[in-house]
């Protein structure tokens, strides 16, 4: 298979998988340029510094030992290794997990049938999507990525981080109600944190105070996430 290139590994984790005790790769590599992304040291391939080869060693001590295996990044799926690699942690019996910003809907789909939980970043009204992403027709992968993690009924968490520079209140209830409407049941606002950033945004962020209301009752599970 092709080398996976890994930025570094996490052995236990138990915010990365809610209510799982996971081991996280943090992949290299990611195709957008979010002003927020808190991993914008991952961002290019050349940020590997460990290989499959590490992660499957580590993973083979730790059977019984870990509830699962998340692949985070970066942006796991853009590397076409990932796939294969997903389907090899599942071989060892383990829970497998994916951060993704849905902007691979193709290999989502090659991977979804060995996926147990993916947290999807939503990360604003789908006509608004490239001046958060610096990339062009970003909202049409990532509604694809949505509409096939719901067809497939995979255990989801979307989730969207929120800089009052970037998203407005109408924003934020505009994504929710349209995640609403789409049967998505599981939605956390995050509040914007600088920490591991590039520092470009300017220094605020929001509070649940600023959370328009109603929006815990358009789902089962609502979390505001500070900073």
């Amino acid at each position: 298979m092709s080398h996976l290139r890994i930025g570094g590994i996490t052995p236990f984790s138990t915010v990365d998988w809610p209510g799982k005790l996971a081991c996280v790769a943090f992949l290299a590599g990611c195709p957008w340029r979010c002003p927020y992304c808190q991993n914008h040291v991952l961002q290019s391939f050349d940020a590997a510094t460990q290989t499959e080869d590490d992660l499957f060693a580590f993973l083979e001590q730790r059977r019984g030992l870990l509830d699962g295996v998340v692949f985070s990044g970066g942006e796991p799926l853009a590397q076409s290794a990932a796939v294969e690699a997903i389907r090899q942690v599942k071989q060892m019996d383990f829970e497998m997990g994916l951060h993704t910003c849905g902007a691979y809907p193709q290999r989502l789909s090659e991977a979804l049938s060995y996926i147990d939980w993916v947290g999807l970043d939503i990360k604003a009204p789908w006509d608004a999507y490239d001046r958060i992403t610096g990339t062009q027709d970003t909202g049409r992968l990532v509604l694809e990525s949505l509409g096939l993690l719901l067809d497939a009924k995979v255990d989801l968490e979307t989730r969207t981080t929120w800089h009052p520079a970037l998203l407005s209140d109408a924003d934020i209830m505009a994504i929710a109600h349209d995640l609403a409407s789409r049967g998505v049941r599981s939605w956390a606002v995050q509040a914007y944190r600088a920490t591991g950033t590039t520092g470009k945004l300017p220094a605020e962020t929001v509070y649940p105070s600023d959370l328009p209301e109603g929006l815990d009752a358009l789902f089962d599970t609502f979390e505001f996430r500070r900073a």
